[in-house]
C-alpha cells in the first residue's frame, strides 16, 4: 500500500515522523511520503524510522503558493531536501508564516480571544525547520478555550473571509513548481477538489505541473473520477494520498461533509499510478 500524503509535528500534524512511521507500518504500507507545509524538517527522523520498519519513504513536502489571493498547495516528490535553493525558499516561506500567525493574533486580541502567540511561536524557533500556521493557531484558540476545536475554531474565526482571516502573501504557482522542479523533483496539485480553481489546472500544467492528487479522503469516486480524466486530457501523473494530520484533526477548510476516521493508508495510491508518477522524475543533466 502508498500514502503520499501524511503530516507530522514539523508542521501541523499531531505525530512526530517516528511515531508516523510506526502507525503507518502497523497499517500495512510500504511506501509513504512525509509532506509537511513548507518544511523537510520532519524528513530525516522518518527515513530512519521508515528504514528500521522496511518500509520506503519518499521524500515529500506540501508547498502553499497564492493565486489570486487563494492558497493553492503543491505537493512535491523525489526531490533533493539538501538542495540549496529549496532551503532558502523555505526559510523564506517559514518566515513569513511567522508574520501571518503575528498578524492573526493581533486581529484575535481585537476580537476579545487573544493568545499566546509567543508561546506558540516558541514551540516552532525560526531554527528547528518546523513551520506554523493556522492549524497550530486553532489549537492555541482551544488551549485558550475559546473553541472546541480545529473546526470550529476556522469556522468561527480563521477561515477565508473569517473575522481573523489574514490573506497570505507569498510566490505564485508557477515559482513553487519551479523550485521543486529545479531540486529533482515531481509536483502534484493537493486537493483540487477543495480549491475551486479547475479552470486554472491546465495552465498550472503549462507551467510545468506534473500531476493532481486524485485519490484524496474529500474526494468522492465522482471527484476521482473527474480528475482522472482531466490528468489524462492535460497528460499529467496522479498522486494520492490520507492527508493525515491525526485521529482528532479535521481542519475548516478540508472538513467536507461528515466527519471521518482517516489514519494512514486509509486513502492510496495503486501500484501503476506510483510508477507513473515516479517516471516523471527529471533526468539528470
Amino acid at each position: 500500500m502508498i500514502d503520499l500524503h501524511l503530516h507530522t509535528t514539523a508542521s501541523d500534524g499531531r505525530l512526530r515522523p517516528e511515531a508516523l512511521v510506526a502507525r503507518a507500518a502497523q497499517a500495512g504500507l510500504r511506501v509513504m511520503s512525509v509532506t509537511d507545509h513548507d518544511t523537510v524538517a520532519g524528513l530525516a527522523e522518518a527515513r530512519e524510522a521508515a528504514r528500521s520498519r522496511g518500509l520506503r519513504l519518499v521524500n515529500g513536502i506540501e508547498m502553499t503558493a497564492v493565486d489570486s489571493g487563494r492558497d493553492i498547495h503543491i505537493l512535491g516528490y523525489f526531490f533533493d531536501p539538501e538542495d540549496v535553493t529549496l532551503e532558502r525558499f523555505l526559510e523564506r516561506q517559514r518566515a513569513a508564516r511567522v508574520e501571518r500567525v503575528r498578524e492573526i493574533a493581533s486581529r484575535l486580541h481585537g476580537l476579545s480571544v487573544p493568545i499566546d502567540v509567543e508561546a506558540l511561536l516558541a514551540a516552532t524557533p525560526a531554527g528547528s525547520g518546523r513551520s506554523v500556521g493556522r492549524p497550530l493557531v486553532a489549537d492555541a484558540l482551544v488551549a485558550a478555550g475559546h473553541s472546541t476545536d480545529r473546526r470550529d475554531a476556522f469556522d468561527r474565526l480563521l477561515g477565508n473571509g473569517g473575522p481573523a482571516f489574514v490573506p497570505r502573501c507569498g510566490p505564485d504557482v508557477a515559482g513553487v513548481l519551479a523550485i521543486i522542479a529545479q531540486a529533482g523533483g515531481v509536483t502534484s496539485l493537493a486537493h483540487p477538489r477543495l480549491l475551486g480553481i479547475d479552470d486554472r489546472i491546465a495552465g498550472y500544467a503549462g507551467s510545468g505541473l506534473s500531476a493532481i492528487e486524485v485519490r484524496h479522503r474529500d474526494h468522492t469516486p465522482l471527484d476521482e473520477a473527474y480528475y482522472r480524466r482531466l490528468a489524462a486530457t492535460l497528460d499529467l501523473a496522479v498522486s494520492g494520498g490520507s492527508d493525515f494530520h491525526g485521529d482528532d484533526v479535521r481542519t475548516g477548510e478540508q472538513a467536507m461533509g461528515e466527519d471521518l476516521i482517516c489514519g494512514p493508508g486509509s486513502v492510496t495510491l495503486g501500484a501503476d499510478d506510483f510508477a507513473a508518477l515516479e517516471a516523471r522524475r527529471p533526468r539528470p543533466q
